[in-house]
């Protein structure tokens, strides 16, 4: 069986499967964004709770706050790819990242961050069902299951580049400059992988 491109169509040629291969590398970015957001708060909890003084159940707020956005972003994500398009589903999913890594690398109080990681959870949710559905819609049944494995592959990427970025970024100051500025790095450095997803999404109408 030959590969299926993005309207429904059999394609057997190479160039065929090279663009089938091509978009679903695209969609599963979203993995990627997965696995980094949903790590990234393993190497700045401890410098935020300083920045913050929490208190022990202040702090497994903080860093839960995400997943509360995750279950409501998973809910809404199947509805909302149904409504709007998987694309423009998906875009809207880099969007939050963006604007979740920005704002979580600002706040001024621990409420404003607790929101933007509860947007960035609503991005987390909503491509976990967008970008699989996509590649699975896309792909020829025989590769289906390896091209959807690339979804989970990226996630994985993403939880281990985020170790690395944070490891590079605490590298960069002492303990008082982590606490007053690393973990916003940390937390803002996801807006670059987004930003890229944004625009791979946009390029030529490439989904």
């Amino acid at each position: 069986m030959g590969t299926v491109n993005p309207e429904g169509n059999a394609d057997t040629s190479k160039r065929g499967r090279s663009y089938v291969l091509l978009i679903t590398l695209v969609a599963a970015f979203g993995g990627f964004l997965f696995g980094y957001d949903t790590a990234v708060v393993s190497g700045a909890i401890g410098f935020l709770r300083s920045h913050f003084q929490l208190s022990a159940n202040l702090t497994g707020w903080a860093a839960s706050s995400m997943l509360m956005g995750c279950m409501a972003g998973a809910m809404l994500g199947g509805p909302l790819g149904d409504r709007i398009g998987r694309k423009r589903g998906l875009m809207l999913c880099a969007a939050l990242f963006a604007v979740s890594a920005i704002v979580s690398a600002v706040p001024v109080t621990l409420g404003q961050f607790a929101w933007a990681r509860f947007a960035g959870g609503l991005a987390i949710g909503a491509a976990s069902i967008l970008s699989p559905i996509y590649i699975a819609e896309i792909s020829p049944e025989r590769g289906r299951g390896r091209l959807v494995s690339l979804y989970q592959l990226a996630i994985v990427i993403g939880i281990l580049g985020v170790f690395f970025v944070n490891l590079q970024i605490q590298r960069l100051g002492d303990e008082a400059w982590n606490v007053s500025i690393g973990w916003r790095w940390m937390f803002g450095s996801l807006a670059f992988p987004a930003a890229a997803f944004g625009l791979l999404l946009i390029y030529r109408n490439l989904l």
